[in-house]
């Protein structure tokens, strides 16, 4: 099944250069996430490159000040980088946090899932699993709402704390339950974004296999 080639996003970074890992913003620009400087984006709206509205703003905590707080641009959902273990509270522009220095791989599987309703890579199907979470002795139940070989989108009524590692369990229809071990990535809130570590090929290919078909349920152009 193809995927049609998505629009480019532009995004502005309220962000030093070390909050990035290497290489990731070159990288993201070429799968098509531009971030910039809050400044070049004003140079390129107003040579007309951009629209005035970015898709997102990337934001560290201590300069979430400086992002617009009235106009059109007050309403853009921000991604903050976090300096604790979760997203600040009282702003309801927060959508997401992750905790710097990020990675390419993060930021993007991230940013496609708060821009995109298709991945560009890696296909990603909206779910409703039910899971069962297990870390340092406790256990407890939650949802995956959207799942893909590499991670999932966790709803969980226990928060998580950025870069904990747990155990996962879920059941895939027709496969049966498997288990897999996770990180917490990012938060999209009010979910969590888990990272899978160390598949079995036989986890994983089962993985794809029902992604692939939940797609194609999801696809009108499978229909009929």
């Amino acid at each position: 099944m193809g995927l049609q080639p998505l629009p480019r996003r532009h995004l502005v970074a309220y962000a030093s250069a070390d909050a990035f890992a290497d290489g990731t913003l070159s990288i993201l620009s070429r799968l098509g996430y531009e971030i910039v400087s809050p400044e070049k984006f004003e140079k390129q709206v107003e040579r007309g490159e951009v629209e005035r509205r970015p898709d997102l703003y990337i934001v560290e905590e201590r300069r979430l000040r400086e992002i617009p707080s009235s106009g059109p641009d007050a309403e853009v959902k921000v991604l903050v980088l976090a300096d604790r273990d979760a997203a600040p509270e009282g702003d309801d522009r927060i959508v997401a946090a992750m905790k710097p220095p990020v990675g390419m791989h993060d930021l993007y599987r991230l940013l496609q899932q708060m821009l995109e309703g298709r991945p560009r890579t890696t296909l990603r199907a909206s779910t409703r699993l039910d899971a069962v979470c297990r870390r340092s002795g406790h256990e407890w139940n939650a949802n995956i709402v959207s799942l893909s070989e590499n991670g999932c989108l966790l709803e969980s009524p226990e928060p998580v704390p950025l870069g904990t590692s747990l155990q996962l369990a879920f059941e895939i229809p027709g496969v049966g339950t498997v288990h897999v071990r996770a990180e917490t990535a990012y938060h999209l809130l009010p979910n969590l974004g888990l990272v899978f570590s160390s598949i079995p090929p036989r986890i994983r290919t089962a993985i794809v296999g029902f992604v692939e078909q939940a797609l194609l349920r999801d696809d009108p152009e499978s229909s009929g």
